[in-house]
């Protein structure tokens, strides 16, 4: 297929998580893989090089390669086929990853480094990125579940559309199937006019779930002949989004969900369902803004 794979890394545990994940999702998609070091120090005018009292080996500069290196070798013994480069750039790193992004067919991060308050879930390098990057941003909060679906929220927005693609061609990729989940509630669900304007305006008995199997069943609509090797699954679900996507979320391999949904204030690049699965998800999460869907 040819293409790339970025993965961000900065020394921690969760973003030697994210290479294992980036070096399989270069492996299915036949990808190169770069590994990228956000070197902020360069900008800090602080001296980089050892000390002329410690070890040669010492100093930022060479931390900075020596965590890349690992990184590089945790790629290479997960997926020993994929070619894999890597480059220390100076900046900080939402700069350095957004602009990585542009280049990218999918960037990979962890999601809590090193900096940061302690108690976060997620860091602001995640959230960042998955509301301003040019491409799809997978965040790895918790391993992948083997054998589960690739689990994708829906609710009809052009958001959730560029999603329900991502999903189908990676579950194409991974080999799974794909979960599709539309939850609702009477203030979420759309309200047809009355007949009679006489009437009041709400739902008749039975329309809500029949507007809504009906949404979800037109936004995957194309999916099953685009993609006839990949089973679906789809479930209508009375209650919160949120706490229904987080639910099926622990036996998912990946949870895919638009950057923006069909509520909240017009704006925000990121919604609110998608903060909190970032936030609260059992899996990695895939945050997939507009035309930046293909995988």
């Amino acid at each position: 297929m040819g293409g790339l794979v970025v993965v961000g890394v900065d020394g921690s545990a969760s973003g030697l998580a994210a290479v294992e994940e980036a070096a399989r999702e270069a492996r299915w998609r036949g990808a190169a893989l770069r590994v990228v070091h956000a070197f902020i120090w360069a900008r800090m005018h602080v001296p980089l090089g050892p000390s002329a009292s410690g070890p040669p080996e010492g100093g930022l500069r060479n931390m900075a390669d020596r965590l890349v290196a690992e990184a590089v070798e945790r790629a290479a013994s997960t997926a020993p086929e994929v070619e894999v480069g890597s480059v220390v750039v100076p900046g900080e790193p939402l700069t350095v990853l957004e602009a990585e992004s542009q280049g990218a067919e999918l960037v990979v991060v962890g999601s809590r480094g090193m900096g940061g308050f302690v108690g976060l879930m997620v860091g602001s390098t995640a959230v960042h990125l998955s509301a301003h990057g040019r491409c799809p941003v997978l965040v790895v909060r918790e391993p992948s579940h083997a054998g589960g679906p690739v689990l994708v929220g829906v609710d009809g927005s052009p958001a959730s559309e560029a999603a329900v693609d991502f999903a189908f061609a990676e579950a194409a990729l991974r080999g799974s199937g794909v979960l599709a989940l539309h939850a609702y509630t009477p203030w979420n669900a759309p309200l047809p006019p009355p007949q009679d304007p006489s009437m009041p305006y709400a739902n008749p008995p039975g329309a809500v779930t029949e507007a809504e199997e009906r949404l979800l069943a037109e936004a995957l609509a194309g999916r099953r002949e685009t993609y006839p090797g990949v089973p679906v699954e789809h479930a209508v679900v009375r209650g919160d989004t949120r706490k229904a996507l987080i639910e099926a979320s622990t036996s998912a391999q990946i949870l895919v969900v638009g950057a923006r949904g069909r509520g909240g204030f017009k704006g925000l690049l990121l919604g609110s369902v998608s903060q909190a699965m970032l936030h609260h998800a059992h899996c990695p999460v895939a945050v997939v803004r507009g035309s930046g869907a293909g995988a």
